[in-house]
């Protein structure tokens, strides 16, 4: 019963930024870690950056320094501020909320990010 909605994907030339939102809502309180995954054409989806429901963060090495993830409580909304993207950063980026005690797991339907010139 959590419904994650995310937004802000397009295309972008390398080195350039883009800051992606999801939005969520229904049984949120049962969320207690949130966070960026993305899929890339013909790999798996891997977990780019998360956030505790106490503000700790943590980012995958392949974007470190160049990706900042955040959250607006009041909006139960998170964002995923992307800069000096890749071509190889091109993907499906999708909003990921879990709960790590009942092992619940939910992903919204992804926004397309395109980094080519």
């Amino acid at each position: 019963q959590v419904q994650l909605v995310e937004s802000g994907g397009g295309l972008v030339q390398p080195g350039g930024s883009l800051r992606l939102s999801c939005a969520a809502s229904g049984s949120i309180f049962s969320i207690n870690v949130m966070g960026w995954g993305r899929q890339a054409p013909g790999k798996q989806r891997e977990l780019v950056a998360t956030i505790t429901s106490a503000g700790l963060t943590n980012l995958a090495d392949s974007v470190k320094g160049r990706f900042a993830i955040s959250r607006d409580n009041a909006k139960n909304t998170v964002f995923l501020q992307m800069n000096s993207l890749k071509p190889e950063d091109t993907a499906v980026y999708s909003c990921y909320g879990g709960n790590t005690y009942s092992q619940r797991s939910y992903w919204g339907q992804g926004t397309q990010v395109t980094v080519s010139a």
